[in-house]
């Protein structure tokens, strides 16, 4: 006899009590019509159809299957209805967290896979809580989907100085839909919210994948918006993150924000060490490093214009000791010693020191080699605009000086600074500049020259300089030294290649153009994207061949000024335009 789970609980006679009703019954036929009527769908009008299914030979058993079925279908889509919000009275629901449900109703929800499909999040999160795999395999698609968001964003074609990777703000990423799927499944749960932070440690020590390290502030500032204290509290990096969110947003580390951030850093109690690992992947998601980099490329211009040596500013020191936290995130997690990096030690007694570690000459050796680059340019720069009478016999250095190449290669605070250096010159579109520069980024600590965050942020920066690349020597510096060396071992660069040239083909030399396109047509093994990156440029090519490029009109000059009319005198009426000089915006 078939039997169903849970009638008894609903007032309903199951299997069990037919059983004991005809064995102690003394006429089983109107006992079973009196079963039957207590224990049917309790519908009137159902009474009088009944008898038509018997005489169909229809078993009341397929009968009542089928309602069932149905009634089951149509509970399933308004549960659905519900968890999705869609109705504005949901009163029905099932009841957050704070309203346990039964370990039993619990059980029989994870058993339905349908059920447990439909159920509201806070029932969800009851589950999750206690089934990490679950959970997992819940949170891995999200995980997934983000990382080829990010990826997606580094590899885009538009290429722009003003839309790039970090242009969107701090607070519309975290709008983001990964982000947000994220922060409604942990909700106020710490539980959860510890599980994805593992889960984003286990993954970023796995692949070594730095937008991990982003995801992991950006789910903390989201939890943050919604004022979720019962997370912030207790996360010991939320104020450190929530000061370094600001200075993201700013793109600058002002001085006071800097000293914010070092009480932080300075607060990390005996005991609590481990902190350090979670500041540290926070300090290297790479809005993050992007943020130090340019303050302090900032702050040694500030020093050059003051004379002031860099061993001299606690500033730059600062943003040098939260830069090499960052840089050494991973190997703090993967040895789980929890010390700040030798660098950032040195920094912080440096008055006290009396011998220097090798690590402290990133201060003492290789930015003065970096500034002594930039009195060069600064130097070339001025000469150039002398009347031709004052001119001398000034030429542009064509080295570089030893020190700052062997730091580009063994150092990577050193190479982070480097790199930043050389988008700062071209975006000052210093041709000079970048032609010392650009083969100098073949050899350097762990081929951080060759990076997608990088090189996304060159194309982009490289379209500032789109006519020099009709000359054959800026074209020989840009691909011949540098970015054709590493084309045909490291795909990325590959399609980053192709993507700036997609970009700005028009303007490279035919001649030029025809030998780039033999050396880059992809081998058989190549991925997709840059199959199609190559296609798309081919068929550019094939289009401008049949429609040659008129000759460009000189766009007409729209300052934004408008006519002022001057009022009438006795002794003049007339319009003027305004003139008054348009201040230069400092890069």
């Amino acid at each position: 006899m078939k039997t169903f789970s849970g009638l008894t609980e609903l007032g309903i006679s199951n299997g069990e009590d037919l059983k004991e009703t005809l064995t102690n019954c003394t006429e089983p036929l109107k006992a079973i019509d009196q079963f039957q009527m207590e224990n049917g769908i309790l519908l009137p009008t159902l009474q009088s159809a009944l008898p038509f299914l018997d005489l169909h030979g229809t078993p009341r058993l397929e009968f009542h299957q089928s309602v069932f079925d149905e009634l089951r279908e149509k509970l399933m889509e308004r549960v659905a209805t519900i968890a999705e919000g869609k109705e504005e009275d949901r009163s029905c629901s099932l009841q957050p967290e704070d309203h346990k449900v039964p370990e039993k109703k619990l059980k029989q929800v994870m058993a339905d896979k349908e059920l447990y499909k439909v159920c509201a999040v806070e029932v969800k999160r009851q589950i999750w809580q206690d089934n990490q795999a679950l959970f997992g395999d819940e949170v891995s698609p999200l995980l997934k989907q983000y990382i080829v968001e990010k990826e997606a964003a580094l590899f885009s074609t538009d290429l722009s100085i003003l839309h790039n990777f970090f242009t969107p703000s701090p607070k519309t990423r975290r709008q983001g839909e990964v982000v947000q799927q994220l922060t409604q499944m942990i909700g106020k749960n710490v539980k959860l919210y510890d599980m994805v932070l593992q889960f984003l440690r286990t993954l970023f020590l796995r692949t070594r994948n730095v937008h991990y390290c982003t995801l992991r502030a950006e789910l903390l500032m989201s939890l943050h918006d919604l004022d979720i204290s019962e997370i912030c509290l207790v996360d010991p990096c939320h104020k450190f993150t929530w000061c370094l969110d600001a200075c993201i947003r700013e793109k600058f580390v002002d001085a006071k924000r800097a000293r914010e951030l070092q009480g932080f850093l300075d607060g990390v109690k005996k005991g609590q060490e481990q902190v350090l690992g979670d500041l540290s992947m926070i300090l290297c998601d790479p809005f993050a490093s992007n943020t130090l980099v340019l303050s302090t490329v900032r702050n040694l211009q500030e020093l050059l214009s003051q004379d002031a040596l860099p061993r001299d500013s606690t500033d730059l020191l600062l943003l040098l000791r939260m830069l090499s936290l960052g840089q050494g995130a991973w190997d703090m997690i993967d040895s789980q010693v929890f010390k700040e990096p030798r660098l950032v030690w040195c920094l912080t007694f440096y008055k006290m020191l009396t011998s220097f570690f090798k690590d402290l000459e990133v201060v003492t050796r290789f930015l003065p080699a970096m500034m002594s680059i930039v009195v060069d340019d600064y130097t070339f720069t001025v000469e150039q605009k002398l009347p031709s009478e004052e001119k001398t016999s000034v030429t542009y250095p064509t080295t570089l000086p030893d020190t700052f190449t062997k730091f580009l290669q063994e150092n990577r605070v050193a190479c982070e600074m480097g790199l930043y250096y050389v988008l700062h010159i071209a975006k000052q579109r210093n041709k000079n500049a970048l032609q010392r520069m650009l083969p100098a980024l073949v050899e350097t600590h762990n081929d951080m020259g060759f990076g997608d965050i990088f090189l996304h942020l060159l194309t982009g920066h490289l379209t500032l300089l789109s006519d020099e690349f009709g000359t054959d020597e800026f074209c020989a510096t840009v691909f011949d030294s540098f970015l054709l060396t590493s084309c045909s071992s490291k795909e990325n660069v590959h399609r980053h290649t192709l993507r700036l040239l997609n970009h700005l083909h028009q303007k490279v030399l035919p001649s030029y153009m025809e030998t780039l396109m033999k050396t880059l047509e992809p081998p058989k093994q190549s991925s997709e994207p840059v199959k199609e990156l190559y296609t798309q440029l081919v068929e550019k090519l094939e289009a401008q061949k049949r429609s040659p490029p008129q000759p460009d009109e000189p766009p007409p000059l729209d300052l934004g000024l408008h006519p002022v009319t001057v009022p009438t005198t006795a002794t003049t009426t007339t319009t003027t335009t305004s003139s008054t000089p348009i201040p230069t915006t400092p890069v």
